[in-house]
């Protein structure tokens, strides 16, 4: 006789794993259906000259950068480009404020995707006074007529603001405090937003409020689950671009040229890279 499945057999860990495993599979397998879907937007973006703005902002630890890699890491870079600039140098200092982002928006077939963007104006530099409150304040009443701007000349802008709660915002921290390979995220930046929660939070608060607009609105990311944020906004990014597939010519590769009879293979010695035993 066969036997019976019972869940109550299960130990609270056994169905945890099992759970955890099925969940991973479902990613895995959505991922890669959005990452296809990636692939002919990039297409259809080459061939159509358009020019796409995707802007990241959120809390510290909130995910923005593994969200960048799952929309870059299966297309060109040369068509998704992402712009992550550091602080400013003191001659950029001396520019008007939009100048430095200004030359990275984006030319006729390309994807620039901003892992932060000119909105650092309206949180870290203001909460860490980086930026007087007049600057900040100026900042807030023209970024809508600057990206109004940006709308009007044909790009497409979508903008979205990952959030975190405060428990897994620390959970996080700590991983990266013990994981060698994740120290190199925890910037000093980082544990001055984790003291300074409640300054961050309201200064994003009247950034969201003020910076809203019908022509550039905010898309709030709730991101405590990772992947689910990922699969929700990378489908959000892929139902707001009016993109169509494009169909892909497959290349003739004709016949390889045949080996030269006078071709002799070089003896010279040369390095190779070691085997590495396990």
């Amino acid at each position: 006789m066969d036997e019976v499945y019972d869940a109550k057999q299960e130990t609270p860990m056994e169905r945890k794993g099992k759970q955890k495993k099925t969940k991973s599979w479902d990613y895995n397998k959505e991922i890669r259906r959005l990452q296809i879907e990636l692939a002919h937007l990039q297409a259809w973006v080459k061939k159509s000259g358009a020019r796409i703005v995707i802007i990241f902002e959120g809390r510290d630890a909130a995910g923005k950068g593994g969200m960048i890699k799952r929309i870059t890491e299966k297309v060109s870079p040369r068509v998704f480009r992402v712009v992550a600039l550091p602080a400013p140098t003191d001659r950029e200092k001396s520019q008007i404020y939009m100048q430095r982002y200004i030359a990275h928006l984006p030319a006729a077939g390309e994807v620039v995707i901003f892992d932060r963007s000119w909105y650092n104006r309206a949180g870290v530099d203001r909460v860490m006074g980086f930026a007087s409150e007049k600057k900040a304040q100026r900042f807030l009443e023209l970024a809508p007529r600057f990206e109004a701007a940006i709308v009007e000349s044909g790009v497409i802008l979508l903008k979205y603001f990952l959030t975190v709660s405060e428990e897994e915002q620390e959970r996080r921290f700590k991983r990266r405090i013990d994981d060698p390979v994740r120290q190199w995220k925890l910037s000093p930046m980082d544990v001055e937003s984790y003291q300074r929660w409640w300054d961050y939070t309201r200064a994003y608060d009247e950034m969201l409020r003020m910076t809203d607009s019908n022509h550039a609105p905010w898309w709030i990311v709730p991101s405590d689950d990772k992947e689910r944020a990922r699969i929700n906004c990378i489908s959000h990014i892929l139902q707001s671009i009016p993109y169509q597939r494009v169909k892909f010519e497959a290349p003739d590769l004709g016949k390889r040229q045949k080996r030269p009879s006078d071709y002799i293979e070089d003896q010279s010695v040369r390095n190779v890279v070691p085997e590495t035993t396990r």
